[in-house]
């Protein structure tokens, strides 16, 4: 079974590493990953370098059985939104989905704590922001399409029960994902 391994990885410094880490434990789990390294030629214009890498991530995900979603916080509060975007094409397409944060808390939590706590549930119930903006309150992972996309296909999203937020090379929350994988395949196979 191919996986398709989405993820802010390749922006991070020692990104290379941890894709590796990241595909031999896919193997060990009895996974292939598939994940599009760019061994082709890419244009040298940097808008038509960014249409040629996006088309050929579209064809690996096209060719690969079921999806792990890196979500951890990237540059922010939410999830790196191409890694959004490449789960919710995965879901479109019916695919399994997988997803795990290195980040216990909650979405409506990270947003509280990234408004300097300029978010409160007001007199209409709703939890919003000083500028009256609703945020999602479902104690969720991130953005309730994420988790609902994830969930309906029969996947979770891994992350710690409580404290820190763990490293972005701690993979255990990774290893959660596959072990969830082989356990839903073992399953559908028996």
């Amino acid at each position: 079974m191919k996986v398709y391994l989405a993820g802010p990885e390749v922006f991070f410094a020692d990104g290379e590493a941890l894709i590796q880490r990241k595909r031999a434990l896919t193997i060990e789990y009895g996974f292939q990953p598939n994940i599009w390294m760019g061994d082709a030629e890419i244009p040298n214009e940097k808008f038509g370098s960014g249409l040629y890498i996006s088309a050929a991530n579209e064809v690996v995900m096209r060719d690969s059985d079921f999806v792990i979603a890196n979500i951890t916080p990237f540059r922010g509060f939410a999830a790196d939104v191409g890694t959004a975007f490449e789960l919710g094409f995965m879901c479109a397409l019916d695919r399994p989905a997988f997803a795990y944060s290195n980040d216990p808390r909650h979405y409506e939590e990270r947003i509280t704590g990234y408004f300097d706590g300029a978010l409160a549930i007001r007199d209409d119930g709703v939890f919003r922001a000083d500028d009256g903006q609703m945020v999602e309150y479902h104690d969720m992972a991130d953005n309730l399409m994420l988790d609902g996309g994830i969930a309906a296909r029969g996947g979770i999203v891994a992350r710690p029960k409580s404290g820190p937020v763990l490293p972005q090379d701690d993979l255990s929350m990774f290893e959660e994902c596959l072990a969830a994988a082989r356990r839903f395949f073992d399953g559908r196979s028996a």
